[in-house]
């Protein structure tokens, strides 16, 4: 298991190298710079932002420039947010985000396992039926929708809750962003557990505990191992996105997480801050994808990870 972890993160490397000069090259190709604007900078001013941030070097230099910076862990200065670097940046929303992303995903999948179990076990039954539908309507309303409705109703009419702002992480104020970020994920959770489940209930090992008479409890507790792979693979992908921030969420309830910052950096040629959202993205989701692939093994004996 180790060998293999160990040969994992270093063929992470390479997949890393390549996604960062794919993203440097491409931002580069775009039109525009960080320093266009609509009444242009005189020749002399843009001169010397040119200098200051090593843009009049050759393209290639500046790559070299950058993967060096990259390899001591330096992101560099943010060009659109002048005063802070995007270490800085990080360091501020990261925490945040990965707070509001964390707690969502342990809500979907506390309630849309069960939700997803209770559905296979009640197939074609009233259960199943409104399992289904709240899983449809949780995939296909979108986050700006689901955030403003939670803010009429709970912020406004009950006044039970803020409708924004972020306060220092007062629970209060995180209650309805994790709601929303959790809400797509219970209902595909939901979804991909009763499949699961169902196909695992028919299986041979199953109908054999049946035979011998265990109880419900017991028999679900054997098909959830089998059925919690297709869950496991999605929870990758679905990790690094959540813990990396919500664009639309974040934005609406006032969070100061780094999900603006894939915005903000790409409208405004913010070429750092872009690389480092890359950068971080990427991570996140090989080391997810790793830890993923090890989950499988644990679950299910028939994988071999050599």
């Amino acid at each position: 298991m180790l060998t293999y972890i160990l040969r994992r993160l270093a063929a992470a490397i390479p997949t890393l190298f390549v996604i960062v000069t794919l993203s440097f090259f491409l931002m580069r190709v775009a039109p525009g710079g960080p320093f266009d604007l609509e009444q242009p900078l005189e020749a002399k001013v843009m001169e010397n932002l040119r200098r200051i941030y090593k843009l009049d070097q050759p393209l290639f230099q500046q790559y070299l420039t950058y993967l060096a910076a990259l390899l001591r862990g330096d992101f560099g200065p943010s060009f659109y947010f002048r005063d802070f670097s995007i270490a800085e940046l990080f360091a501020q929303g990261l925490p945040v985000s990965m707070r509001l992303g964390a707690c969502a995903l342990l809500l979907a999948l506390a309630i849309g396992g069960p939700l997803g179990a209770l559905a296979a076990f009640r197939q074609n039954g009233a259960a199943d039926h409104a399992v289904i539908g709240f899983a449809t309507a949780g995939i296909t309303i979108p986050n700006f929708v689901v955030a403003p409705i939670l803010q009429i109703v709970f912020g406004l009419s009950l006044a039970w809750l803020p409708v924004g702002g972020w306060n220092g992480g007062a629970f209060r104020n995180t209650v309805l962003p994790i709601v929303t970020l959790a809400l797509p994920q219970i209902a595909v959770i939901a979804r991909m557990t009763r499949a699961a489940m169902i196909e695992t209930l028919r299986a041979n090992h199953i109908r054999t505990l049946r035979a011998q008479g265990l109880s419900t409890t017991t028999i679900a507790l054997h098909a959830a191992r089998g059925a919690a792979l297709p869950v496991v693979s999605y929870l990758g992908p679905a990790a690094a996105s959540l813990l990396t921030g919500s664009v639309v969420v974040e934005t609406i309830f006032g969070i100061p997480g780094i999900g603006r910052y894939f915005v903000e950096g790409a409208l405004n040629r913010d070429y750092t801050l872009v690389m480092g959202t890359v950068v971080v993205v990427a991570i996140f989701v090989l080391l997810f994808n790793l830890v993923v692939d090890v989950l499988y093994a644990l679950l299910d004996p028939r994988v071999r990870l050599e």
